[in-house]
């Protein structure tokens, strides 16, 4: 079994003539927690878009664990295994937060949702919906309406949802982003808890969230691979203090508007 479960070569992403992604060679290895990151406009929410399907690419391939997947779409790479959550928030705000977890579950059952079956049927997934929920840390929020609940809550219960989907890939969307600092030490014990098993691909915006999380860094810089490495290699970089702080800019520990 390759090392590799995710990888791109030569990936680009023209967008009428201006060149959103550019020749991304990028190895995800199996296992690991790798962040995907950069400074305004460098392509990072493009390049993530690309990976699981959501935008065609205008060259280049994409294999995720040994198959081509480069012509596949959203909900087939899904099924592969490769999950993705967004960077805003999406869930049923009127259904309460054990039947956001179970809407997601029933998608095991195939096509169909099962909006219309019994509710005996459908408490079928209660016993599993609410370990996910204990999982994230939201064991005693399950009867709250999920519109209810704190916007850091929200993102766990995203979490949640998406772990529903048994991924063996999770693609994180800027999983802290505008969080309060307590939220965002909280997701973070969360994704080191939810990656045990599994692969994690992360965008984020804030590097200290990177710096704690990330075996591998790769940096975006106007849609190309500007550095690669762990967190002390990437932050000593000078072309990536260059690129987030400018040329003249001290090496200190910058931090990435979105991408």
């Amino acid at each position: 079994m390759s090392d590799a479960i995710l990888e791109t070569r030569g990936l680009t992403k023209e967008f009428r003539g201006f060149v959103a992604v550019n020749d991304v060679n990028l190895t995800v290895r199996r296992g690991t927690i790798h962040g995907l990151i950069g400074p305004n406009g460098a392509g990072k929410t493009t390049c993530f878009n690309l990976l699981t399907k959501f935008l065609p690419p205008t060259r280049g391939t994409i294999r995720y664990d040994g198959r081509d997947i480069t012509g596949m779409k959203p909900a087939e790479v899904a099924r592969l295994g490769l999950v993705r959550s967004f960077q805003i928030s999406a869930v049923f705000p009127h259904l309460s937060v054990l039947e956001n977890v179970r809407v997601a579950l029933q998608r095991s059952r195939g096509g169909s949702f099962d909006f219309w079956r019994s509710d005996s049927l459908l408490r079928a997934f209660d016993g599993r919906a609410r370990e996910l929920l204990e999982d994230v840390g939201l064991g005693s929020y399950a009867d709250l309406q999920a519109g209810e609940l704190p916007y850091g809550r929200k993102r766990a219960l995203e979490i949640a949802t998406t772990l529903a989907l048994d991924p063996v890939m999770l693609l994180l969307d800027e999983p802290t982003a505008g969080m309060a600092h307590e939220d965002v030490d909280r997701i973070v014990a969360l994704v080191k808890r939810v990656s045990a098993g599994r692969t994690v691909l992360l965008v984020e915006h804030n590097l200290k969230v990177v710096q704690g999380l990330c075996d591998v860094i790769t940096v975006l810089a106007r849609g190309s691979v500007l550095a690669e490495g762990d967190y002390a290699a990437v932050s000593a970089n000078p072309d990536v203090v260059a690129a987030y702080l400018g040329s003249d800019a001290p090496a200190a520990e910058p931090e990435a508007a979105h991408g």
